[in-house]
């Protein structure tokens, strides 16, 4: 009997689904601490920065569990997730850029995720990648 969430059941996690996986991890681990820690210290400097950060940490999150989870609903759910991810990191990357007062402190998704090398930037199209190559039939 296979377990749910072992590759066999789930090819969201198989292959280069464990590094996604792993990345999407650290990423929602990261981006909750920072943001609630910017949130609980700081939160009149910039509050929309810090609560859009916020809201970056749940959908890695929900991305994470999504892909862990695997199936269709899991796959749907990831391809939501990692589809605002995109959204967010573009629309945030330039609105950091053209209202800098919005954004005096880094955040995951600001000026596209420079301040994490731009990885939150290329995570979401890697994630689209897999989640294209892992459609259920």
């Amino acid at each position: 009997m296979t377990q749910v969430g072992t590759d066999a059941t789930n090819p969201l996690t198989a292959g280069w689904g464990r590094a996604l996986v792993f990345a999407y991890g650290v990423f929602a681990v990261a981006a909750t601490g920072r943001s609630l820690v910017q949130l609980s210290t700081d939160a009149d400097k910039a509050p929309l920065a810090y609560s859009l950060s916020l809201f970056a940490a749940v959908v890695y999150l929900v991305a994470t569990t999504s892909l862990l989870l695997g199936g269709r609903a899991g796959w749907l759910a990831a391809g939501i997730a990692v589809a605002v991810e995109l959204l967010g990191v573009l629309s945030v990357g330039a609105l950091s850029y053209a209202a800098t007062d919005l954004f005096p402190d880094r955040t995951v998704w600001s000026h596209f995720g420079q301040g994490y090398g731009f990885l939150p930037l290329v995570l979401p199209f890697a994630g689209l990648a897999w989640l294209r190559h892992t459609r259920p039939r």
